[in-house]
């Protein structure tokens, strides 16, 4: 009897535990931390096609989306896609495309800044000609792969409303393990 009792008390504490940890990783997974898979060439070399990723859900409620960052979105012309971009401009800046060259214009630089982008291939070629202004809570994202990347330069302006949360960890493949501090 005292074996049958003590099985059911261990089966029961493993029930128990096994809840448990199924309710904390549910909590992770929808308020912190969300699996992602690329599919596409828009951001090639840096992200390739068929790789799993972790999207930080949980900085943008204490701090603000800063320039550089990859972030995972709602497309906004169809909201049950999901795109992955990189930011380029601001809330409140002008973000201008000229001769290859990302211009920014802002408070503190009112005549404009090139952006330097050190992640991308020297050869990259930023195709288009446009000048944008954002307004409060409106972002400008760019694909890494310009020529092959469907972005502002086409659809507009990204709401911050739209964006999920950036990219922190690449899990696979393996051989590409990384964590990203922006």
């Amino acid at each position: 009897m005292n074996f049958l009792k003590s099985v059911f008390k261990f089966s029961w504490d493993i029930i128990k535990v096994a809840a448990i940890a199924l309710v904390l990783a549910g909590l992770v997974r929808y308020f912190l931390v969300q699996p992602f898979f690329v599919e596409g060439a828009s951001m090639e070399p840096n992200f390739e096609s068929g790789e799993y990723l972790l999207i930080d859900e949980l900085s943008y409620y204490f701090r603000l989306i800063e320039r550089s960052e990859v972030v995972v979105f709602h497309y906004p012309l169809d909201v049950s896609k999901y795109y992955i971009k990189r930011v380029i401009g601001l809330p409140k800046e002008t973000v201008e495309i000229k001769n290859s060259q990302i211009i920014i214009y802002n408070d503190k630089y009112p005549d404009g800044f090139t952006l330097n982008e050190s992640y991308l291939p020297k050869s990259l070629i930023t195709d288009g000609q446009i000048k944008k202004k954002l307004g409060e809570n409106e972002y400008f994202v760019l694909g890494d792969n310009r020529l092959a990347s469907y972005d502002s330069r086409r659809w507009g302006v990204l709401s911050k409303n739209n964006i999920i949360g950036r990219v922190w960890v690449r899990a696979w493949p393996f051989n590409r393990v990384a964590i990203f501090s922006y």
